[in-house]
């Protein structure tokens, strides 16, 4: 097993035993902030190192009693950890609570600005606490965290890779974990469609833990291989902004930002939708947006103030909020509850409208039931562009040919076909196009109804769906009985 592999398990294996993490988000939370001050250390170690090369002194962004190598892991002549000077049991304990949290959270009034590493540094430690209970298991976990090394890229790379499978373990593992874990499949389908160009602003206002712009970095990069120092530049400071509203989602989304190569986040901790859409001015605005808003949610009155149509689902005031982001000729995928295309309630009816007339829908993804681990509903990813009304929606209906869950999500080979047919929005078995003109003007639905003979997403009857439960008793009764037979 590889080094990093082995000190995730290891460290698992010690937040298992402490009484204070009980879920995968705990153990992500927890194993967060370690990695995170790990980071720092290595980060000013090199910044130290290139300013002593160029003859000028470093000033490290933490005083001396702060940093890592002093209080987590004080090292010998020898290079190995100092046992007589590395803190531990309850004296660890009541430092890291006591003095290192609310030193780091006083970054957040020291900062220049949201988009500094200070400002960040405040943010985190303001929201998250430290779980561990035990300053003997603290200890052990730093151990662990001191081996690993983010120096390299190749280092980076491998460390991103199990940070995201922890992620993804998180959104299995059920209490809000889904909000947080957008099937990444369906993210590097949605960046293939909208294709961004280096030098274009990326926008997530919803951005979780930071699926978007770590598959669109991955994206851009992997498109543009012989990038020059200018370019990289752009891509490090000026080409993905996001905000998040919880802390963890925050903290996880820097995380995992960093580790896949993206220095300095422009990530806000903010709650997106308090901003008052006609405070939105153009230099605010974005040529792309790609996000997954969180459902349901019954936002405040005084939250939907701030929106024309006013509503309590969060996702419609997210995307109203997205359209205005947009810079015009911007571009958008965004995933949102498949009800939004067929509602009849004021709010629904007038957003299609809205969207209908103010941009040009081209491309709907309609996504099966369980592409989303542990959350009922069933999605559909709206691709737009703003500036100019819609001419004619091209409908994709994805089927996997087989149930998606937890043993088999989706992956990149379902949805070759999407990506392949959109360039053309060509018809086939799974496709078709509706002209805008055909749209009724009274409700603007825009139901999925496959022409091609494909099934029709028609609601079941409460009888239907009766009968069905009834036989699956039936079923489940005859299989005890068969159980208590044998027993």
């Amino acid at each position: 097993m590889p080094m990093f592999e082995q000190a995730f398990k290891n460290i698992d294996d010690v937040l298992w035993k402490e009484a204070g993490c009980t879920t995968e988000l705990d153990y992500t939370e927890q194993t967060s902030w370690l990695l995170f001050l790990k980071y720092l250390d290595g980060l000013e170690q090199d910044r130290a190192d290139e300013a002593a090369l160029a003859g000028k002194t470093y000033t490290y962004i933490l005083d001396k009693p702060y940093r890592w190598e002093t209080w987590a892991a004080p090292k010998g002549k020898d290079g190995k950890l100092d046992h007589n000077a590395a803190l531990t049991g309850d004296d660890l304990r009541d430092f890291v609570n006591q003095k290192l949290f609310p030193y780091l959270h006083g970054f957040t009034q020291k900062a220049t600005g949201p988009n500094t590493i200070e400002y960040k540094i405040g943010q985190i430690f303001g929201e998250i606490k430290n779980k561990i209970q035990s300053g003997y298991n603290l200890r052990e976990i730093i151990d662990h965290i001191d081996e690993l090394h983010f120096r390299s890229q190749t280092e980076k790379h491998e460390l991103s890779h199990l940070y995201e499978a922890k992620i993804k373990n998180m959104g299995n593992a059920g209490r809000n974990g889904g909000e947080y874990y957008t099937p990444r499949p369906l993210i590097r389908a949605i960046v293939q469609v909208v294709a961004p160009r280096i030098g274009e602003s990326i926008y997530d206002g919803a951005v979780g833990s930071a699926g978007f712009p770590c598959e669109s970095f991955d994206y851009l990069k992997r498109n543009n291989p012989n990038r020059t120092t200018a370019q990289d530049r752009i891509l490090q400071e000026r080409t993905f902004y996001g905000k998040e509203k919880k802390s963890l989602a925050y903290v996880i989304a820097i995380m995992n930002m960093i580790l896949h190569g993206i220095d300095a986040p422009n990530i806000i901790h903010t709650n997106t939708l308090t901003e008052n859409l006609s405070d939105i001015q153009e230099k605010d605005r974005h040529d792309i947006v790609v996000a997954n808003p969180p459902f349901g949610g019954k936002e405040r009155k005084e939250v939907q103030q701030n929106f024309p149509i006013r509503t309590g689902e969060t996702a419609f005031l997210f995307l109203q909020h997205f359209i205005k982001m947009l810079k015009a000729g911007g571009r958008a995928g965004i995933v949102i509850k498949n009800t939004f295309l067929s509602n009849t309630d004021n709010a629904s009816v007038s957003l299609r409208k809205l969207l209908l007339e103010s941009c040009n829908l081209h491309t709907v993804l309609d996504c099966p039931g369980g592409t989303f681990q542990g959350a009922g509903v069933k999605t559909v990813v709206l691709f737009f562009e703003k500036g100019a009304p819609s001419r004619k929606v091209w409908f994709y209906q994805l089927d996997p040919g087989r149930n998606l869950g937890k043993t088999n999500p989706l992956n990149d080979a379902d949805l070759a076909e999407f990506v392949e047919l959109q360039k053309t929005k060509a018809d086939s078995p799974r496709s078709w196009s509706v002209d805008a003109k055909s749209i009724d003007p009274a409700t603007f639905d825009l139901s999925v109804k496959n022409p091609n003979g494909g099934e029709e997403v028609t609601h079941r009857s409460p009888q239907a769906i009766m009968a069905e439960i009834a036989a699956l008793d039936a079923e489940s009764a005859e299989v005890l009985g068969k159980i208590r037979g044998l027993l």
